[in-house]
């Protein structure tokens, strides 16, 4: 076994390749062009920090595109546990930047105190300048995936997921004031509408 092979295999978090950055000089007019195409829009927004943010993502595509200008342009990666990609990144020689969230001013150190989807950064580079990055997302958004469809691509993703379900189970039960023995099918339900970014069963 090859040393890049052991440093693949050592690998426990998933980082999954979730937006790309393509540079426009027009928004408005890229935007217009992929949605001629036959794109899915799935987001038109101005940020806390004023920038927008535009997302299309191509007919069966996993992956999205951002509309932006200036550089550099990062690649986006989604991953369950921030602070644990961040962890694995930097043993295997990554230089990662503080975990942080965007505020009125700009970026703001630390996790966002709410914890919501896609509130958690963090960023690294490759060797030549390329910029990744992370995004913590363990509630897609409405839209952005097939609610019809859960799939996981690993045991990892599945495991986080149902200790995300267990949690919310406990509260559930504390709730009800007693066991829920139907609690399988209160634990797919919540996985499924999670991942579809419905409203979660309480």
């Amino acid at each position: 076994m090859t040393t890049e092979t052991k440093a693949a295999s050592a690998a426990t978090v998933d980082l999954k390749l979730e937006v790309v950055v393509i540079p426009v000089s027009d928004i408005d007019r890229a935007k217009q062009f992929y949605q001629h195409l036959g794109w899915r829009l799935d987001a038109d927004f101005v940020r806390p920090d004023g920038s927008r943010a535009v997302q299309l993502t191509p007919p069966g595509s996993p992956a999205s595109i951002h509309l932006g200008s200036g550089a550099p342009l990062p690649r986006f990666l989604i991953v369950n546990d921030i602070e644990a990609a961040r962890a694995e990144l930097i043993a295997h020689g990554a230089d990662v930047s503080e975990v942080f969230h965007r505020g009125p001013q700009g970026p703001v150190s630390g996790p966002d105190p709410e914890r919501p989807s896609y509130g958690s950064l963090a960023t690294f580079n490759d060797p030549d300048g390329n910029v990744w990055l992370l995004q913590q997302v363990t509630q897609r958004l409405p839209g952005r995936v097939d609610g019809n469809s859960t799939t996981f691509t690993s045991s990892a993703d599945l495991a986080a997921s149902l200790r995300r379900a267990s949690a919310a189970h406990g509260e559930h039960e504390k709730r009800t004031g007693g066991h829920d023995a139907n609690w399988p099918d209160w634990y797919a339900e919540y996985i499924v509408r999670e991942q579809a970014g419905k409203p979660l069963p309480e």
